[in-house]
């Protein structure tokens, strides 16, 4: 018997309720654009990052892609790349999520961060990074993750850690850290996938689970710095 409480599940997962003390998003305090908006609340991350220090890797963004089976597939990346054409992040184009990019060119990503009681949806179709993107963000990463890079043939199975790092010793042996951004080429098989928004709603954490969900929805030609491109609308939470 009950007595009236209500089961959330909390008691079953350990976790405690906790009610959203957040600003909220209104209409009025929207910007003009979705690329606005986002550059907006992604810079105050990063620098909440640096003071408050209770944001963890702002850039923590994550990717939801289809497999051949229609079943969703989820992991986390580091958005590395944020314009008026969409968010983009780098990885190995032969892993799973290229493979399924390649076969349905259409991913959902989301930006979120708890402590500030924001998160932000991006959903459209996908192109790959232009080479010349990728090549200038590869030279900027540090010696050993280019190294990682090589290594790790991504979503493959490996035997065991060991195997891994064995792995990773043979490769920082065929390129030595000469000190050069030269000293590590770009593979092949090394990219990078930017999302082309149809969609990006902005959500903000209110008290009592009635929270505001902010939504740019494409309506013409344009890209997100481009107002005309977009219809705002408000979804219940």
């Amino acid at each position: 018997m009950s007595h009236g409480r209500v089961d959330d599940g909390s008691a079953r997962t350990g976790a405690s309720r906790v009610d959203y003390a957040g600003d909220g998003l209104t209409e009025e305090m929207l910007l003009d654009t979705p690329y606005a908006q986002a550059r907006l609340w992604v810079d105050e991350a990063v620098a909440r990052s640096h003071v408050e220090q209770d944001v963890f890797e702002p850039l923590a963004m994550s990717v939801a892609t289809v497999d051949a089976a229609g079943v969703p597939n989820v992991r986390v990346v580091l958005m590395r790349f944020l314009d008026e054409r969409g968010p983009g992040f780098v990885t190995a184009l032969t892993s799973a999520k290229g493979h399924e990019v390649a076969a349905n060119p259409v991913m959902a990503v989301a930006l979120t961060w708890p402590a500030m009681y924001r998160a932000i949806r991006f959903r459209g179709r996908v192109v790959e990074l232009d080479r010349a993107e990728v090549e200038q963000y590869w030279h900027s990463r540090p010696w050993a993750s280019r190294i990682s890079a090589w290594t790790s043939q991504q979503s493959e199975p490996v035997a065991s850690r060991a195997d891994l790092e064995a792995a990773y010793a043979r490769r920082a042996a065929q390129f030595p850290d000469t000190g050069g951004d030269d000293a590590v080429p770009v593979p092949d098989f090394w990219g990078g996938y930017r999302v082309v928004p149809d969609e990006v709603e902005f959500w903000a954490g209110r008290r009592n689970r009635l929270h505001d969900r902010l939504v740019f929805t494409r309506v013409g030609d344009g890209d997100l710095g481009e107002p005309a491109a977009w219809r705002v609308g408000r979804r219940q939470p």
